[in-house]
């Protein structure tokens, strides 16, 4: 199975940053090959936020729809994803946040982002073991420029 991990330092305070990762209909505007995106129930008990939502990536053709149940557990600052659907047999992420800093105007937040996904056809799941590490750089070099230029948006 593909597995991967980014750690990216981002100035910004991280209740921000995790609010700019859970605004999942936002997606398209700037992750590559992301085509279209759909939330279909976000409910918040003050301690966990519950989000199930659709992604369609891919290019042309080549374009799938996975659905994922996305937790943010408010209480360690982690968001847990896994699949729900889609040409997935197995997928789990985790984005841990730790603001580092202490002046106003220089806070800056570690993210971690951990992916762990198996792709039920076998060939393509080879073929994304190779290069995902790649692809998952391009992903999070998307996010974080957008993340430093929240202010501006």
């Amino acid at each position: 199975m593909p597995k991967a991990s980014v750690k990216r330092l981002i100035g910004q305070k991280k209740d921000k940053l995790i609010q700019f990762v859970l605004d999942i209909e936002r997606y398209p505007e700037f992750i590559p090959f992301c085509d279209n995106s759909k939330v279909y129930e976000r409910k918040d008990d003050g301690q966990i936020v519950n989000i199930i939502a659709d992604l369609t990536i891919g290019k042309g053709p080549f374009k799938d729809t996975f659905k994922s149940n996305v937790k943010y557990i408010k209480k360690y600052d982690l968001i847990h994803v896994v699949n729900l659907g889609g040409p997935l047999n197995f997928l789990e992420n985790n984005w841990k946040f730790q603001e580092k800093g202490t002046l106003i105007n220089d806070t800056k937040t570690e993210v971690i982002f951990d992916i762990d996904f198996e792709i039920e056809n076998k060939f393509l799941n080879i073929l994304m073991t190779k290069s995902f590490q790649y692809g998952l750089e391009k992903i999070a070099d998307a996010f974080q420029k957008r993340a430093e230029n929240l202010d501006k948006i």
